[in-house]
């Protein structure tokens, strides 16, 4: 199976149902993306006992839980300005440790730097993204959740 594909045909059904359930287009396009990533890494384990569409649906209910559950205790915990934070691109701008993550977004490799850095800091939607690198919308999204996680990843190690 190519996961290619398979975000072209359903991407539309896991993004709708998504937003139903949140109400907010952020969240419903960063469940999404993250949906299909977690479906690459497990295409191997799906074993047909359903439709990939009722697959993928349940992988993005799943992470959607998660999310509401991480968001419920970052709302808890305000940053230093008494705003909450609830993502790491918020975390970057707005966090006291912002010149950390900076430096790991400076010293992270191409294409996730400049990736990260155009849908973070410029703003700009994934279809322009991709079209800038010659790809597909759907490559751009990839590679911005994997930024994302590398991030992530670093800020947790350098917090130990």
């Amino acid at each position: 199976m190519d996961i290619e594909s398979i975000y072209d045909e359903y991407f539309s059904v896991v993004y709708k149902y998504i937003m139903t359930i949140s109400r907010n287009q952020t969240v419903a396009e960063d469940i999404t993306q993250e949906t299909f990533f977690k479906a690459m890494e497990k295409i191997d384990g799906f074993r047909g006992d359903s439709s990939i569409k009722v697959w993928l649906c349940q992988i993005a209910k799943n992470t959607y839980l998660n999310y509401t559950k991480a968001n419920a205790r970052l709302e808890e915990l305000p940053d230093e300005y008494g705003e909450p934070v609830t993502s790491i691109e918020e975390g970057i701008l707005f966090r006291a440790d912002s010149k950390r993550a900076h430096h790991i977004i400076h010293n992270m490799k191409e294409p996730y730097k400049e990736v990260f850095s155009l849908r973070t800091f410029g703003e700009l939607p994934f279809s322009d993204i991709g079209e800038l690198f010659g790809k597909t919308e759907s490559w751009a999204r990839v590679t911005y959740h994997r930024a994302r996680l590398i991030i992530k990843e670093k800020m947790q190690k350098w917090e130990k």
